[in-house]
């Protein structure tokens, strides 16, 4: 059996935790952000656990991860 490639995109944009769930970061913060409230900056910045919806496509681009 060959090993899986991992998407490098993928990889670049998702981590795991130790315990094994699978990190995001949000969307919309990288520009104007001049409109935008210091709070919803502030939750923006941090990361976020991928839904349940897309967990099982994330885990099969990232194997070795």
């Amino acid at each position: 059996m060959p090993k899986l490639k991992t998407h490098r995109g993928a990889a670049k944009r998702f981590k795991k935790t130790g315990s094994g769930k699978i990190q995001r970061s949000h969307a919309f913060h990288s520009h104007i952000l001049t409109k935008k409230s210091p709070g919803r900056k502030a939750a923006l910045a941090g990361e976020t656990e991928v839904s349940k919806a897309n967990k099982k496509t994330v885990e099969r681009m990232i194997p070795y991860l």
